[in-house]
């Protein structure tokens, strides 16, 4: 059932608590007319929503009350007035607005569905072809709103609202003086946002609500999409930040809609929609930060010189096969691939796609640990890859923060991936913070030995910009060059946090290990 009128909490509607004597009752007709069915929810300002029947025209209606009427009621009713003024598929229509000095209610459109915060918490962050589609509704609705020169205000996944006939309403405008067509927009952004990570920008959107806030770095920068989920496309990332940063200019609201119109007529196929295409009035000129319009020439130019030199190696290397076997870790001496630039079955190694996570298995894991390790918890390295947080590896308890205790340099778990795959991205899960651990990577897995393990540890490089920092969540993403293979991939713990369970000592548990490729 859909949640009307939940949004942002406002200072107007925080003035004075509301009241609730003269409360209506199920079968109260109110205006000789508007018959009270169902008491559905109470919204962020205090406001009783019902479900009601205008028993004139004998249609489901909206019914938003406020206690008491008067002055302390004349913004609701204001924004009533103004928003039925504005007819538009993708705005809930609104159809009444009566004060009776002791009570206001607004009678609105009646929406069956939900919306988008009861959406995401049930099912998890949306597809991205879905966020797009919702995004696309919305900014097609705040672009009818401005052109009458008014302001929405309260654009928030508790006023999206997706019917269960997948229509896309706005509801509940609520604009005050601090609010623009400009915070409009950047909305926008924030309802992508929300809908691909299931988290808020508070801070960006400049208002608060119950809504987990997003996800940011020890800086409190605001961390993409892409870093929180594989499968987000890079286009759709760079939009959605783009309209977050107040850096960057935003875009008429038609334009957006023209814009994410583009994309979502694409679907998934983000990789052929081109260059944005934001402009501002009739102005042609591409509302951009000068960074973005460098660094995509830059990769223009990088784009370029790499296909000339895999033109080259694909004329010089013509007529020659490549081999590639399939090992498992644990296996003995295998030959593997790290940091080559092609893939077997794939000329040129173009990494094709969205990143897609790679099933592991118990055969393709197991725990390396160096010299002076006890070797006794081999099996448990399959806890890490069973897609349950509720397991995992334990490492032995150490007296010592760093070095275990000088006994050796780290340990952790070593993945074969069976062949040579185009990987973007490493996400490890533990019981606790403050982890020193990297991704490490080499060309083969010389044996579940003491005398492998230690190879191991003194042969494989690092992953990604090779410096090791103590992890700051229990999740992390380490990223990958997908223009590089790899086929053996190593978990490294160099530096253990405090136990949690009271009895002294360093010791983590790693719950679980995801690898994301492109091929």
């Amino acid at each position: 059932m859909t949640q009307v009128g939940e949004g942002h909490e406002t200072a107007a509607d925080e003035a004075g608590p509301v009241m609730t004597f003269g409360a209506p009752t199920v079968g109260e007709i109110l205006a000789e007319r508007y018959q009270l069915e169902e008491h559905v929810n109470n919204d962020s300002a205090g406001r009783q929503v019902w479900r009601g029947i205008d028993v004139i025209l004998r249609r489901p209606v909206a019914v938003v009350l406020r206690y008491p009427g008067g002055e302390s009621a004349t913004e609701m009713l204001q924004a009533a007035v103004d928003a039925s003024r504005v007819i538009h598929p993708n705005l809930v229509g609104v159809y009444d607005a009566i004060d009776e000095g002791q009570r206001a209610y607004v009678v609105r459109e009646w929406v069956d569905g939900e919306a988008l915060r009861e959406m995401v918490a049930q099912e998890g962050p949306l597809d991205p072809a879905r966020a797009t589609a919702i995004a696309h509704s919305i900014a097609d609705a705040l672009a009818a709103v401005h052109a009458t020169g008014m302001v929405h205000g309260n654009v928030h996944p508790g006023t999206t609202l997706i019917g269960d006939d997948g229509r896309v309403v706005l509801a509940d405008a609520r604009a005050d003086s601090a609010d623009s067509t400009e915070s409009d927009v950047r909305a926008v952004g924030g309802i992508l946002y929300f809908a691909l990570t299931g988290h808020w920008p508070q801070a960006e959107i400049g208002r608060t609500s119950a809504l987990p806030d997003a996800m940011r770095d020890g800086n409190g920068a605001l961390s993409a999409p892409r870093q929180i989920r594989a499968g987000v496309p890079a286009y759709l990332d760079d939009l959605t930040m783009d309209l977050l940063d107040k850096r960057v200019a935003t875009p008429e609201a038609d334009a957006l809609a023209a814009e994410l119109a583009r994309l979502d007529a694409a679907e998934e196929e983000y990789e052929d929609v081109g260059p944005l295409r934001f402009t501002q009035g009739t102005s042609a000129e591409p509302v951009r930060s000068t960074r973005k319009i460098v660094l995509g020439i830059a990769a223009l130019v990088v784009i370029a010189i790499v296909g000339l030199i895999f033109g080259i190696r694909a004329i010089s290397n013509s007529g020659h096969e490549q081999g590639g076997g399939t090992t498992q870790a644990g296996a003995g001496p295998q030959g593997g691939n790290q940091g080559n630039a092609t893939t077997p079955g794939k000329p040129g190694g173009d990494p094709q796609g969205a990143p897609k996570k790679i099933p592991l298995t118990a055969k393709m894991v197991r725990i390396v640990d160096p010299p002076k390790g006890e070797r006794n918890d081999t099996g448990e390295a399959a806890l890490t890859v069973d897609d349950s947080t509720e397991t995992g590896w334990e490492t032995q308890r150490f007296q010592n923060r760093s070095n275990f205790g000088n006994l050796k340099p780290g340990m952790g778990v070593l993945i074969n991936l069976g062949s040579p795959r185009h990987v973007s991205e490493i996400r490890v899960e533990a019981s606790a913070p403050g982890i020193a651990m990297d991704i490490r990577s080499g060309d083969s897995d010389p044996g579940d030995t003491s005398s492998g393990d230690e190879q191991i540890v003194k042969k494989y490089k690092k992953v990604g910009d090779g410096d090791t920092e103590k992890t700051k969540g229990t999740n992390t993403i380490f990223p990958a060059d997908d223009s590089q293979t790899y086929q053996y991939l190593l978990v490294f713990l160099s530096d253990l946090p405090p136990a949690d369970d009271g009895a002294g000592g360093y010791k983590v548990k790693v719950t679980n290990i995801e690898v994301y490729a492109t091929d």
